[in-house]
């Protein structure tokens, strides 16, 4: 995927300081490979394959996302915020889609290792859940789960009527036009998305 490094995971979050966003990670066994900040958002990085297990840690990378929003709860991070009710994440993964046999009904987790490549989440749960290119966000779950439809459909990437699949062969199969939309709509501004998100003015 040309969008971020291959197999790494990348967890942006709104309505918390970066100081506890990064104590939340180190304390889960997933000390971030790379930090930043920038118009309200917190992102974090790190190696998909080099983070600990969801056994070792407790928490699976996109669980770890949905649960700094929780306000109650084993985990309810928000409340270290000072309006919990506010925090979001938006998780990306560019590891690959799950080909395990459950890994096909998108209301089952994935495996360890092919964890949902995109999941929206506030109030501690997945607010919107799909995996990223090949028409997988045709296939979406969670409480919000028409959130970006209207524009994918505008896109082509989802919908009765997607000429550019025939068009353009190959279009969109890593996800990268999906990934992008993902970026505008919550105005995700960070190093791991530059390749396909323009640099706003200053």
């Amino acid at each position: 995927m040309s969008w971020l490094a291959p197999n790494t995971f990348v967890t942006f979050c709104k309505g918390m300081a970066m100081p506890t966003v990064v104590d939340i990670f180190e304390e889960a066994g997933r000390p971030p490979g790379l930090v930043g900040e920038a118009d309200g958002w917190v992102w974090v990085v790190h190696d998909a394959y080099t983070a600990p297990n969801a056994c070792e840690a407790g928490q699976s990378g996109w669980d770890l996302a949905r649960s700094i929003t929780a306000v109650m709860g084993r985990y309810h991070h928000a409340q270290r915020a000072g309006d919990p009710e506010r925090v979001e994440t938006v998780f990306l993964a560019s590891t690959p889609a799950c080909a395990c046999p459950h890994g096909q009904n998108y209301m089952v987790p994935h495996c360890e290792e092919h964890p949902f490549q995109f999941v929206y989440s506030r109030g501690g749960f997945e607010r919107i859940v799909f995996n990223l290119g090949g028409r997988r966000e045709s296939r979406r779950s969670g409480g919000m789960a028409d959130l970006l439809v209207r524009e994918l459909l505008d896109a082509g990437i989802v919908g009765r009527d997607t000429p550019r699949y025939d068009a353009e062969p190959g279009f969109n199969a890593d996800g990268t036009h999906t990934v992008r939309i993902i970026a505008e709509h919550f105005g995700l501004p960070s190093p791991p998305l530059e390749l396909v998100v323009p640099r706003r003015s200053p």
